[in-house]
């Protein structure tokens, strides 16, 4: 079947290999707490004795099969020889085995108030999925351990409160307000994407609904004659099981859910366990009819009925389809029910259900393959069911595409505000480029990515964004200017779709390009006319936010007011060398960055601004309580954004200097490479910002060890597989040029005084002299493969720089050499330059040092004719007028004051 060339094979490579939100699941187990669970419970809600029947059960058969694939296991092994394949496999690799079992998992929202002291932390699990782990907090764990630690501090006099009305009245008060206080702030924590609660298995759905004082009056009586009165007085296990308790705490929750949204436009979901579980839950009362009051009482709140309410799923289907709040989820029947009951219960919810209130999840807990055996078994039974229903007429090839979208990330994608782009599902059909990138020689693909220049249609690429992204409000349109500050105007998503079908762009005053980071006026200031702001929709990036102003972030060229890119644009500059070298010499770049910074606290002491580190128990790829607890949570959030915006991380990690960390981004072509490099700076201060933190690329921030932003550049044949020894031979041109020109291009890689302090021998910063050596780090070039020029690192370089115009002088000076087929006399130095010798240095070509100040590099700059007509004349005078007009301001700030200044604006 086809229909507009689209088959059911698309329909099934969709619900294949669609990612998935997994809004429902639990943490794996420590490894030394294995041993009290069974694998068997993967398949079943039994336990006891009934657990030994459970074998002969259609789902645990299923299961035996699956598992056997899993594990590469034939088909007659047994469950013995499963779990002996299981030991071996988890002994060889044990996080490889646990990444192929998340694999389709883009995300997890992962209740963990099960089992706390025996399973892995939530974060935990961020390392195996491409959008890591959120949390949902269960609130009966909240209430049980403020009660705990109301006992443990001699808080909660347990005889006395049974004795006393007047001191059980004052214990439930302070419980109360602590309780709510607790929820108040997990509903303001970022890293909280909604609640839980579990009253079905301790008092049922019925929740009784009545006035704020009579579920008080409840909850208090409740508290003292039942939750007081079972508590063992000498150990206590404070299970919140009490009907009146259980009522006003979840009442209590629905009303913060309220006022949070009412307040503040903050609504968390609300998930509740209905329908099946084990035998210490009453069935009758876990059918989510009971909660038809509550729903009605708060029609605010999101509830999500967990499950599939199986096998209430006909009485769920119809609350999510009569009321706005309510949404069901299709989970844990998956490996829980047989074939055929898991394909009756996706028809159950969609017989009268809006397909945009259905969400995944697998419930997985305590082992991993609960997450491979929920995700396998649920795409085969949609599939099923979707292939049928398209085959029937009920919907179209493209309706059943869209609902396997929906259910599998869009809805729960947006029920919890996650923010996340839905990674294309195409076929990749780019052109790769094949490169050794990293330090070592494994190689990779890379893709070819063209700029707007090839001709690509903006008005296609802005509704290919829309068609992926429906929530858009604002686009915030955003460019660098010369001191590399980024400027930005916000524009309503109407407006900014106008403005794309207009393809002009927007005036802003020419002056604007002229001014300081404080808009102080220089002589590099036109008091006259106009520039066209254009947006580059090739960088319209899905802006990584939590309640963050803009919704989409897109980076911007200058046109002059004939529509021509205007020659002093930094952005253009860079383009119009990359299409030279590319169109003259037949070579392809590309550029990956690593962005080192700092992680700072403020101090307000005496109304005097300062800062500090983070943290200072701390080095270069070391792994601290105080970093776990700290910092790192943070950096994982924001290596989860970037990739969420579909900007690819290498690496991550801590560098030598306190509270200092370093992102490696993955290679792209040049503009494209700076352009997710200004998004990424930009993401990763905004999280700081929303944590209490600075993120600094303050070169020095403090007297201790700086920071850089080196590049890497990589040379290759365009088009592929051209004569190697000739690109060698233009590599070898193109490094010898920069290297004659690196003093001119310090004044834009290193653009301010304080990063020539950087600019030191024996410490790994790129050195002092004008020189190139094979993984040499007291170099500011050091190639990296052994007697090849084609990929070397730039380390003369921080981030105080504009990269596009850093990286176009550098890429101008490369072309210049190609262009003269310019001889590399000087030779590859595997030494420290500054501890050889006059003679030694002199053998191998060493003639000069680096600039040591800001001052030296400009009076290279300007005299170095040849760059300067490469990058442009007027931007290079411009350039130079503000640098010195910026140094002068700093000067007279003095130097802590200055260096104050420069920390809360880099």
């Amino acid at each position: 079947m086809s229909i507009n060339n689209v088959t059911v094979d698309d329909l099934k490579f969709v619900v294949q290999s669609c990612p998935a939100i997994d809004n429902h699941a639990h943490n794996l187990l420590l490894p030394s707490q294995e041993s009290k669970y069974s694998l068997l419970n993967a398949a079943t809600e039994a336990s006891g004795d009934a657990l030994r029947d459970a074998p002969t059960s259609l789902p645990h058969l299923r299961m035996l099969r699956h598992l056997r694939e899993l594990y590469g296991c034939d088909e007659t092994a047994g469950w013995k020889q499963l779990m002996a394949k299981r030991h071996e496999l988890l002994a060889a690799d044990a996080p490889a085995f646990f990444r192929k079992c998340f694999e389709g998992i883009h995300m997890i929202l992962m209740e963990d108030g099960l089992d706390g002291d025996e399973v892995h932390p939530y974060a935990w699990h961020n390392q195996f999925t491409p959008g890591g782990t959120s949390r949902i907090v269960r609130i009966e764990t909240v209430a049980a351990d403020l009660l705990r630690g109301m006992w443990e501090s001699d808080r909660l006099d347990i005889t006395a409160a049974i004795e006393d009305d007047e001191v059980c009245g004052e214990i439930w008060i302070t419980f109360l307000r602590a309780f709510e206080k607790v929820i108040a702030d997990f509903i303001q924590d970022v890293d909280v994407a909604g609640f839980k609660s579990v009253i079905c298995y301790r008092t049922g759905l019925n929740v009784h609904v009545g006035s704020d004082v009579e579920v008080a009056t409840r909850g208090l009586d409740a508290f003292r004659d039942d939750f007081l009165a079972d508590c063992d007085t000498d150990n206590p296990t404070f299970r919140i099981a009490s009907k009146g308790l259980n009522d006003c705490l979840l009442i209590s929750t629905c009303r913060l859910l309220t006022a949070a949204n009412e307040q503040n436009g903050i609504m968390k979901p609300l998930q509740f366990h209905t329908g099946l579980g084990d035998n210490d839950m009453s069935i009758i009362r876990s059918n989510p009819a009971h909660m038809q009051p509550l729903i009605q009482r708060f029609p605010e709140v999101r509830f999500v009925l967990l499950h599939s309410s199986y096998p209430y799923t006909r009485e769920a289907g119809y609350l999510a389809t009569v009321y706005s709040n309510v949404f069901l989820d299709l989970g844990e029947v998956f490996p829980m029910v047989s074939r055929d009951g898991q394909e009756h219960i996706i028809r159950q919810a969609m017989e009268m259900t809006p397909t945009t209130k259905l969400l995944y999840s697998t419930d997985a807990h305590h082992f991993a393959e609960g997450y491979w055996l929920a995700n396998k078994q649920f795409r085969q039974a949609l599939e099923k069911v979707l292939v049928d229903y398209v085959e029937c007429g009920d919907l179209t090839i493209n309706q059943a595409i869209n609902v396997a979208k929906d259910v599998l990330f869009n809805n729960s994608n947006d029920l919890y505000e996650l923010d996340l782009d839905l990674p294309d599902l195409a076929v990749p059909k780019k052109n790769t480029l094949q490169l050794a990138w990293q330090d070592n020689t494994s190689v990779s693909a890379v893709p070819v990515v063209a700029m707007s220049s090839s001709g690509t249609n903006d008005l296609q690429l802005l509704n290919d964004f829309e068609s992926k992204h429906d929530d858009h409000q604002f686009a915030c349109v955003q460019w660098l200017d010369y001191m590399s500050t980024l400027r930005a105007r916000i524009f309503p998503w109407a407006e900014f779709r106008k403005l794309v079908e207009d393809g002009q762009g927007f005036s802003i005053a020419l002056g604007n390009i002229g001014t300081l980071q404080n808009d102080t006026i220089t002589s590099a200031v036109s008091m006259q006319g106009d520039i066209l702001v254009k947006p580059d929709l090739e960088s319209l990036r899905a802006a990584y936010r939590k309640k963050l102003l803009a919704t989409a972030s897109v980076i911007a060229s200058f046109k002059d007011d004939t529509g021509n890119l205007l020659p002093t644009c930094p952005r253009s500059i860079l383009q119009r060398i990359v299409d030279r070298i590319a169109v003259e010499n037949n070579l392809q770049l590309l550029l990956g960055f690593e962005i080192e910074f700092v992680f700072l606290r403020s101090n307000t002491a005496d109304n005097d601004r300062s800062f500090e580190p983070s943290e200072t128990n701390h080095a270069w790829g070391t792994l601290t309580p105080e970093q776990c607890g700290t910092t790192l949570p943070i950096l994982a959030e924001i290596v989860a954004g970037l990739l969420r915006m579909g900007i690819a991380v290498r690496h991550f990690h801590s560098e030598s200097g306190p509270g200092q960390y370093e992102i490696a981004l993955a290679p792209l072509p040049p503009v494209a490479a700076i352009d997710a490099l200004v998004q990424a700076r930009q993401v990763l201060q905004q999280i700081a910002c929303a944590h209490g933190l600075k993120a600094t690329m303050h070169p020095v921030p403090f007297n201790s060890v700086g920071s850089g932003q080196h590049v890497h550049v990589s040379m290759h044949s365009f088009p592929p597989n051209t004569d190697s020894d000739t690109t060698e031979t233009q590599a070898s041109s193109f490094l010898s040029s920069i290297l004659s020109h690196l003093p001119s291009i310090c004044a834009f890689s290193l653009p301010n005084n304080i990063s020539y302090s950087r600019v030191r021998a024996n410490h790994w910063t790129g050195g002092t002299y004008v020189a190139y050596g094979y993984q040499n780090r007291e170099t500011p070039l050091r190639t990296i493969t052994p007697n090849s020029h084609t990929h070397f690192e730039l380390r003369c370089m921080d981030g105080f720089a504009n990269p596009y115009l850093a990286l176009g002088a550098l890429l101008g000076a490369g072309l210049l050499g190609v262009q003269h087929e310019t001889q590399l006399t000087m030779s590859d130095c595997r030494d420290n330059p500054a501890d050889i010798s006059d003679s030694q240095r002199g053998e191998l070509g060493i003639r000069e040092e680096l600039p040591s100040d800001l001052e030296t590099a400009l009076s290279r700059l300007d005299a170095d004719d040849e760059l300067c007509e490469v990058l442009g004349r007027e931007m290079v005078a411009a350039y130079i007028d503000m640098k010195r007009a910026e140094r002068e301001m700093l000067e007279g700030m003095g130097m802590e004051a200055s260096r104050i200044w420069l920390l809360e604006r880099y």
